[in-house]
Parts: structure tokens; C-alpha cells; sequence
């Protein structure tokens, strides 16, 4: 490698070999203090009886990082286990066998469910394995770890959680079904927990968005025990709304406000859209109940002069457009809309752009699964969860 005064490191890729350098370090650092956590004595401490094992050199250990392959020493120990005999010790950082850090799998994964062969992966994350073999038996080995991990996902507990709400929405992502592009409804189930949390709990594909398809997620729910919610948010799906109350006859539902707000615009004349638009926002986002309440009144008569179909429309969604006024006032932004679970597919759709159609329809839910296990895609709180303890009083009271 080459250096000048000017500026410093020079030559093909410095930068890269300086960070893996510093990478490696940091490894064998963090493999090290596990180890001496696991012995109770650092490297060369004589501490008699104290010690539960022993040291027996390094070994070297090939792993893709994020920054690229680089190869670590790894320590060698003999201890002691509950039975009071020694054994080989075995990092629980960096498994036996892996040889690649987690990024690196999901980056694999993401670009093969994508639709990418085997040959053509290994020359997109060339940067990241630089040299380092890739086999279809290594890619199916993935493919499959990842298909028992979303199985066991889909099955979970889910008591736990105590949910409190849940937003529901199908997307249409495009797939290859034979030699033909479709779109093929996915239906995804939000749950809101009792500290706040938001967790993606359901996620399956269904042939059509139908109240039966529907009705087989809310029977899944409750046979995972998820426990009866207090609230819905929900697009205009009759299906959906039926099936949510076949499955909790008390569950309060909240129409998406978004979602009837295109409806109205639909139904429109072009001329009138600025103004109707202007309306409806005025009266969802008025700062309380009874403001809510008074302009809603005064939208139904306006608009009812104005638009016979918009009147209609505004008509059709009746109190389930104003169930969150029934919800203290800091939670409304949230549970005013499904935005939360449209964020989630706006990332999955970011990711998967430059594809004309997914491979199959396997892959949707893998793909998407894999975005959520591996942290890119990030679930905030609630904004306002600090008073989900008192919603349901709320709720009740209203």
C-alpha cells in the first residue's frame, strides 16, 4: 500500500483494507472478552480454583462482514459445564460454522428473492464476499433457514403482546405466475402493544381480499391468542370490516380518513376538488371532539347541495370516519389513518423497484419478512402511547 504526504493512504481500495483491518480488531476484541466472561479470568490470570476452563491457543476463522471477508483469530478454551464437565468452548457471538455475519445473509437473501440467479448475486455483492465461495447449496441453505424462521414467525404466542389496536390493509405487490405478471393481494396485520410498540403480527397472501380471506386472519389471531382489541383501523373493505366483527362483535373500527378522502375526491367534479379537499381536512383535523363534531355537521349540509355523490359517499362511512375523537386527542394522528402499515410498504416497494415482478409469490412474503426480522425496516411507537392506559376508559365512556 502506498502513502504520500498529501493525503495519506493511497491505492485500490485503502480505505476498504484499513476499515477490515479495524473490523478484524474489533472482532477478536469482543470474541475475547466473551471468552473471559466464560472462564471468569482474562487472557494469562492465575486465579486457581476461580478459573472455570482453560485456554489452548487460536485458531483462524474466515468471516464476511458488511466491509468485506477478513480472517480473526479465534480463541480456543476447555470449560467447565453444568455437569461439572469440560468441554470445547463455542462463541455464541460468532456460531460454529457462520461465515458471514447476519447483514451479509440478509443482503444475500434480499438480492436472490428479488430474482437474481446464483452467478449473478455473487458479482452484485462482490464487495462485500470478495472471494469468499457461494454456492446454490449455501443460497438454499438460507433460502431454507429463513422459510422455518417466518413458519415459526407466523405461528408465535402472540399473549404477550397485549394489543391494544390493529391496523389492517392488503397490498398488491406484482409476481411471476407462470409467464405472466399479476398483482396478488397481501394481507398485513399491525398490532399497537400495551407499551406502545408496534409489531407486525399477521402476514400471508390470500387469492382475492375477500371477507373469507380476511375472516382466516382474525381466527389465526385468535387461536394465537392476540386477545380482543380494543380498536380497528381499516380501509373502506366491506369484507374486512365484516370479518372483524364476525370475529369481536364489541370492536370499535376507525375508517381510514386518507382512504375516504380519495374516495370523495373520486366522486368530485374536477372543480370542486380544492374546496371539497380543503373541507374534509378542516373538519378531521379540528383540535376537538365537539369541533370535529360541528364541522362534520356543516360539511353533510354543504356538501350535500353541492355533490349528491360526494354526499353519498361522506354518508357511507357514517361514525366509523370519527370513532378516534373517542381516543385521547394525542393519539389521533395515528389512529386517524393506516399510515403506518402505507410507510411499510412504501420501504418494500423502494427496495424492490428496479424489479419488474417478483419470482414467485413465496417470495413476497420472504422478502418482506426478511426487511422486518433484520431491523430496515423500523416500527416507531405510538405517538401518544403514554395514555394507552387510559383510552379504554376513554373508549367506554364515549
Amino acid at each position: 500500500m502506498e502513502r504520500d504526504s498529501r493525503s495519506g493512504w493511497q491505492g485500490k481500495g485503502s480505505l476498504e483494507e484499513l476499515m477490515r483491518e479495524r473490523i478484524r480488531g474489533s472482532i477478536e476484541v469482543i470474541v475475547e472478552q466473551e471468552l473471559e466472561e466464560a472462564l471468569g479470568a482474562a487472557s494469562s490470570a492465575r486465579v486457581g480454583e476461580q478459573c472455570a476452563g482453560y485456554r489452548h491457543g487460536h485458531r483462524s476463522r474466515s468471516l464476511s462482514t458488511s466491509f468485506g471477508a477478513t480472517t480473526i483469530a479465534m480463541p480456543r478454551a476447555r470449560v467447565e459445564g453444568e455437569d461439572g464437565r469440560r468441554h470445547e468452548w463455542r462463541s455464541q457471538i460468532i456460531p460454529r460454522y457462520q461465515r458471514r455475519t447476519e447483514r451479509v445473509d440478509e443482503a444475500i437473501l434480499g438480492v436472490y428473492l428479488s430474482g437474481t440467479n446464483t452467478r449473478r448475486l455473487r458479482g452484485a455483492l462482490a464487495p462485500l464476499l470478495r472471494g469468499t465461495p457461494l454456492s446454490k447449496d449455501a443460497v438454499s441453505r438460507l433460502v431454507g433457514r429463513l422459510k422455518e424462521d417466518f413458519a415459526a414467525w407466523a405461528k408465535r404466542d402472540l399473549g404477550e403482546l397485549k394489543a391494544r389496536y390493529l391496523f389492517l390493509d392488503g397490498w398488491y405487490p406484482r409476481v411471476r405466475i407462470g409467464k405472466k405478471r399479476v398483482r396478488v393481494p397481501v394481507l398485513v396485520t399491525l398490532a399497537v402493544c400495551a407499551d406502545g410498540r408496534r409489531e407486525i403480527v399477521d402476514l400471508r397472501l390470500a387469492g382475492v381480499e375477500s371477507e373469507s380471506a380476511w375472516l382466516e386472519v382474525v381466527h389465526a389471531l385468535v387461536e394465537r391468542k392476540l386477545g380482543a382489541p380494543e380498536l380497528a383501523v381499516i380501509d373502506g373493505n366491506p369484507g374486512l370490516a365484516a370479518a372483524l366483527s364476525a370475529g369481536w362483535p364489541k370492536l370499535a373500527m376507525q375508517r381510514c380518513t386518507d382512504h375516504k378522502l380519495w374516495n370523495l375526491l373520486a366522486k368530485a367534479p374536477a372543480h370542486l376538488r380544492e374546496e371539497l379537499a380543503e373541507d374534509y381536512r378542516r373538519m378531521i383535523y379540528a383540535e376537538s371532539r365537539e369541533a370535529v363534531e360541528q364541522t362534520r355537521r356543516a360539511f353533510a349540509r354543504k356538501w350535500k347541495l353541492r355533490s349528491q355523490a360526494v354526499y353519498q359517499s361522506f354518508e357511507e362511512a357514517d361514525d366509523q370516519l370519527f370513532t378516534f375523537t373517542a381516543f385521547p386527542a394525542s393519539q389521533w394522528k395515528a389512529l386517524r389513518t393506516t399510515n403506518a402499515l402505507e410507510r411499510i410498504n412504501e420501504e418494500f416497494r423502494r427496495r424492490t423497484k428496479t424489479q419488474a415482478s417478483l419470482p414467485n409469490e413465496e417470495a413476497v412474503l420472504l422478502l418482506l419478512f426478511g426487511l422486518l426480522r433484520s431491523g430496515q425496516i423500523k416500527l416507531r411507537q405510538l405517538v401518544g402511547w403514554q395514555e394507552l392506559a387510559s383510552s379504554s376508559k376513554s373508549a367506554q365512556a364515549a
